[in-house]
């Protein structure tokens, strides 16, 4: 019988050892193709039969294009796995792997310590409006003239984090040690445990009633466009806005409309709605802290995430299972 295959799309950068360390189970290949169609036709050739499992990275889009309808479907029907490098996995639509019996996992708990300190990096830099001194300073002129606004402390400041997962609940204890009071709204109320202390309440008690509103919740059809005018008009004014989720949980033309009225105080983005591409609203705003997706950005988050993948795909090969599959597949 023919050894199972396992196709890497995308680069290895740091767990090297691991990933060639699964030799033992299975052929590691890679694909020839350089961009969307040149993969899927590389797929009707028939090179990539008896792959079982699929390595993919988030920059792996440039050759592969989104996983979509149009390109589960060519895949080889030995392909029975696809896991994902990433928290975030919308480039990967699951009803459609679902319904050629295709499992998918991604790396939740890797991220969770390095994406919360991006979070927390915004927030504070948002609340305490350092961006436009930054700016005057780099420009030579210090403070500015005029002297930029003041400032907030987070002591005492409501933060609302919608979407209390990993992430979510790892913000959460960090924004305690600034003595931030917490609430959170969630698909799903979590036990007090998991909970930690932090109120549950209703989506729009959330956006009337907290000073920092924290997006933590992945993209969907379901939370596209979640923050639009209508959402943005319910916040108190003066609020501080972050998002270290996905871009386009946020209407950016609204938002931009919102900070031109002063509704919204500040906003600390780190995604955007078209990645790479960021509404000019918003990078002409002083009140926009602005980073290039960096959530994830530490080597040793790098390394853990990959690690974490090549286990899953490892054991997929070994048992036929995942050790990380999301949560729309979970009893599938």
């Amino acid at each position: 019988m023919a050894r199972p295959k396992a196709l890497l799309l995308g680069l290895i950068e740091h767990a090297h050892e691991s990933w060639n360390a699964l030799s033992s189970i299975a052929e590691l290949v890679t694909p020839q193709a350089r961009n969307r169609a040149e993969f899927i036709e590389e797929c009707r050739s028939g090179r990539l039969n008896g792959v079982v499992a699929i390595y993919r990275t988030f920059d792996s889009l440039e050759i592969t294009g989104r996983f979509d309808e149009e390109l589960v479907k060519v895949l080889p029907a030995s392909v029975k796995f696809v896991c994902h490098n990433g928290a975030g996995y919308d480039q990967v639509d699951v009803p459609v792997c679902s319904g050629r019996g295709i499992k998918v996992s991604n790396t939740p708990n890797a991220v969770n310590d390095c994406t919360a300190d991006v979070n927390m990096f915004l927030i504070l830099g948002a609340l305490r409006r350092f961006n436009p001194p930054m700016n005057t300073l780099r420009n030579g002129k210090w403070r500015g003239n005029p002297l930029p606004p003041l400032g907030h402390d987070p002591e005492g400041k409501t933060l609302g984090i919608v979407g209390m997962g990993g992430i979510g609940k790892n913000l959460k204890k960090k924004a305690e040690a600034f003595s931030m009071k917490i609430i959170y709204h969630n698909r799903n109320k979590l036990s007090e445990d998991l909970a930690g202390g932090a109120n549950y309440v209703g989506f729009e008690e959330l956006l009337r009633t907290s000073d920092v509103i924290s997006l933590n919740l992945p993209l969907n059809t379901h939370t596209r466009h979640k923050i639009s005018t209508r959402e943005l008009e319910m916040m108190k004014p003066g609020v501080v806005l972050v998002n270290t989720a996905r871009g386009a949980i946020i209407d950016e033309a609204a938002l931009v409309q919102a900070l031109d009225s002063g509704h919204v105080a500040s906003v600390g983005l780190d995604v955007y709605e078209e990645e790479p591409k960021v509404h000019p609203g918003l990078i002409n705003n002083p009140n926009v802290i602005l980073l290039p997706h960096m959530g994830t950005w530490t080597s040793e988050t790098q390394k853990a995430m990959e690690e974490c993948n090549i286990l899953n795909v490892k054991t997929a090969l070994e048992t036929g299972a995942l050790r990380n599959m999301v949560p729309e597949q979970v009893g599938l």
